[in-house]
């Protein structure tokens, strides 16, 4: 009997001497035979019922170009679901909590700073979380959960690495955007108590002092923020996920702060920012939240099946 979590590409080839017949995203089955002159014979039945929307999240793995050609949706998505009337008080808290940081940042990064400087240990272990809030350790987790799943025929693996890439890169454009936007100091540089705001700077004096522009919001803690989610959604059964990733983000926001890149007014945003384009990307519309813990195989099957019409093939890609 054919599994009953396989969602087929096509449904049945039948007999040679009947045309082949394709139908796209059908469940093949092999049910009991019934009385009649076919007794005896097993039938295929197929059904479409197995439309996008009922497919169980753990057995959906997005196309290798979902990560791009999603991206777009995934903007206007968070500006559907962002700027509503229920999201005001949350809007108002991100707003004050920024602009109370900003009055004490400049004391927060002396004292982070004296500790960097004073602290061997403080300084290495700042350098460490520094580089794990960098976007490119970011897409080496992709590349891991890639390589696993293609070498473990693992779909849940594979959909992880798809949608931390679409995350961080749907994420990071708006991150960027901002950030050439506000013109923000970063401390280490900053002309000013809490530094400079140059909105709407120059690109061209932007792109050769860069420090000087995209303090605001924190690239750094958005991205890490956002590949946390992504994995902690897909592996919901690994429960201390993201509170041990809650502490990592506080642990690489000190040290951003130590090591002179950012405030720590830059970081509401930041959070707010990675954890919606996380569960966005994680969450595609049109697939079922439910996160079943059936098979996540993946790939192509062939099998033989008897119809009323003669011998056929079943083909199935797993996906």
């Amino acid at each position: 009997m054919l599994s009953g979590r396989r969602i087929s590409l096509a449904a049945v080839l039948c007999s040679l001497l009947t045309p082949i017949r394709v139908s796209f995203a059908l469940e093949c089955s092999a049910g009991e035979p019934k009385e009649g002159p076919a007794a005896g014979t097993p039938q295929v039945t197929c059904s479409s019922n197995d439309t996008l929307e009922n497919i169980p999240a753990n057995d959906y793995l997005p196309t290798w170009y979902d990560m791009i050609t999603r991206i777009p949706g995934d903007w206007l998505e968070y500006s559907e679901e962002t700027f509503q009337t229920k999201n005001i008080p949350a809007i108002l808290g991100i707003a004050g909590g920024t602009t109370a940081l900003v009055v004490v940042d400049r004391q927060l990064w002396w004292t982070e700073a004296k500790w960097y400087s004073e602290s061997q240990a403080f300084h290495t272990f700042s350098n460490w979380m520094v580089f794990t809030g960098d976007g490119r350790f970011q897409f080496g987790i992709v590349g891991a959960f890639a390589a696993y799943g293609f070498v473990f025929d693992d779909t849940r693996a594979l959909r992880t690495a798809s949608e931390t890439a679409e995350a961080i890169l749907a994420c990071g454009g708006v991150v960027q955007l901002l950030k050439h936007v506000t013109g923000r100091e970063s401390p280490f540089c900053s002309t000013k108590r809490t530094g400079a705001w140059r909105f709407f700077p120059n690109q061209i004096q932007y792109s050769k002092h860069v420090p000087h522009y995209d303090a605001f919001p924190s690239g750094h803690l958005a991205t890490a923020t956002t590949t946390l989610i992504v994995i902690a959604d897909n592996y919901p059964e690994i429960t201390w996920l993201k509170p041990a990733g809650y502490v990592a983000l506080g642990a690489i926001s000190s040290s951003l702060v130590a090591y002179g890149i950012h405030w720590w007014s830059d970081f509401p945003l930041a959070l707010a920012l990675g954890y919606s384009f996380g569960e966005i990307a994680a969450h595609p519309i049109g697939v079922n939240a439910e996160q079943g813990k059936g098979n996540s195989d993946t790939g192509l099957s062939l099998e033989p099946v008897e119809t009323q019409r003669g011998p056929g093939l079943c083909v199935s890609f797993r996906f």
